[in-house]
């Protein structure tokens, strides 16, 4: 739908974020399957854009069919053994041969191994050790005659989770590849592919935690326990607090790194494919195991979606860049070499400016922006600024995750919605960034008050809303 017109009845190519809404509901039913659709998309995406006519004309036809029984499925085999998330290792040889090359090696990570069309990176023969050595080949399952490309799926892999989606490893034996754009690029073309892969799953984390959020609601809203309905129980509203809050930063992150890629902000975009990556993938995984607790031992067992949901968690940690690479990329080259933090603070400090937050709680919200982003910049100047990575990365999200919640929430309770989202944004100055002391007793009434709005299944008014902020 956003690489072709006339999609679901679409006249033009249909806008990311329709994509990414789509992938968030659809996350919540099947997340494993998620991988095979970003896959596909990213590959058509690198082939027009990278590929001559003939690999176009050959092949796109095809990618882009709605015709499930002729369709083209894409993927990508990157990584190998010497060569996971450090590329430089990659040792996969391709060689001229007439109107086409060669690859000669194998790949130890192959999603979706059984796709059409494989997109890989490797080595032409007698290119340099390194990065700069990396040329980017497309791989057809099969040849124009119909007959099988040479190369093999060797195994699959036994997963913990995702096993909707097969893995495999593969041997290239002189399989015929065909070059996407200049040798020697390969990289830098196929960081486009990462970066909107790094995006679908942030959409997929958020969608994951609503589904685990919605699983301990219903089951905190309908089980008794010693007397009384679990949600009554003040430690479970506790916890479902702790189950509600990073799924609505996650929402809010991901929603606003789409719209940044709709307007073509590409600045914006830049630090908040990074950040929700890393932030909502890891957060994904204890809002799974609180969901499972919340159900209790039914939760562990597999006639439920918990088990499933804890194990398919795990794959946003790995998939695209594990969370010290995510943070590196946000803090080493969004922010100390590209400095897109800057885009990004003026667009929080515009949104707050122009949303009816209460003024007290804004001008708090703005000084966080402003203290955000210049932690953020004072870590990437840092001679070793690794040690501190995800600490920055980390502090940054949550500030911009409060920015976005509160504003979105003034602007819908201005027009008479629901604004629930300001409270869940104070939550997260409280939680996510305070420092609290473990030693003393808090004064919890004003978060019961809160709790009380956030579990309940009506929309909280504006004047509502304001009142508690001022308590």
């Amino acid at each position: 739908m956003s690489r072709r017109a006339g999609v679901l009845g679409w006249p033009r190519t249909a806008p990311s974020l329709a994509k990414y809404a789509l992938q968030y509901l659809f996350a919540q039913a099947e997340f494993a399957l998620l991988c095979p659709l970003s896959v596909s998309d990213t590959s058509i995406m690198l082939i027009q854009k990278y590929g001559d006519e003939r690999v176009k004309q050959r092949y796109l036809p095809g990618m882009l069919s709605q015709n499930m029984d002729t369709l083209l499925k894409g993927a990508q085999f990157m990584t190998e053994k010497a060569g996971g998330s450090d590329v430089s290792g990659i040792a996969l040889t391709a060689n001229r041969v007439g109107d086409h090359w060669e690859l000669w090696g194998d790949k130890w990570f192959c999603s979706c191994a059984d796709h059409d069309i494989v997109l890989l990176l490797a080595r032409c023969q007698g290119a340099p050790v390194g990065n700069a050595g990396l040329s980017l080949f497309v791989m057809p399952r099969r040849l124009e005659d119909g007959s099988r490309n040479r190369y093999r799926v060797i195994r699959l892999k036994d997963k913990l989770g995702s096993r909707a989606m097969a893995s495999g490893e593969a041997v290239m034996e002189g399989a015929i590849v065909y070059l996407l754009g200049e040798p020697g690029r390969g990289l830098k073309q196929m960081m486009d592919q990462v970066n909107l892969s790094r995006l679908s799953h942030g959409f997929r984390a958020a969608g994951m935690m609503r589904r685990c959020l919605n699983e301990a609601l219903q089951v905190a809203r309908h089980r008794r326990t010693f007397g009384r309905t679990l949600i009554d129980h003040p430690m479970a509203r506790r916890q479902l607090l702790k189950l509600m809050l990073p799924t609505e930063q996650a929402l809010s992150v991901s929603v606003a790194a789409a719209v940044a890629m709709a307007s073509g902000d590409e600045a914006q975009l830049r630090i908040l494919t990074p950040l929700v990556k890393y932030r909502a993938c890891r957060d994904n995984v204890p809002v799974a195991t609180g969901a499972m607790e919340m159900r209790g031992g039914n939760g562990y067992i597999e006639d439920w979606a918990n088990a499933k949901l804890v194990r398919d968690a795990h794959l946003g940690l790995l998939w695209e860049g594990t969370s010290s690479v995510s943070t590196l990329d946000i803090i080493r080259r969004a922010v100390g070499r590209e400095r897109a933090h800057a885009a990004l603070a003026d667009a929080l400090r515009g949104r707050l400016d122009q949303a009816p937050i209460p003024g007290q709680f804004r001008g708090r919200l703005a000084a966080l922006v402003d203290r955000a982003v210049g932690f953020v910049d004072k870590v990437a100047k840092l001679p070793d600024a690794e040690a501190s990575s995800r600490r920055a990365a980390s502090a940054l999200y949550h500030v911009t995750s409060a920015a976005l919640m509160a504003a979105e929430g003034a602007e819908l309770g201005k027009r008479g919605g629901d604004a629930r989202r300001l409270l869940l944004a104070r939550l997260v100055l409280d939680h996510r960034l305070g420092e609290a002391d473990p030693f003393a007793l808090p004064d919890d009434r004003w978060e019961q008050a809160v709790a009380a709005k956030l579990l309940g299944e009506e929309s909280v008014s504006l004047p509502e809303v304001t009142s508690l902020l001022a308590a």
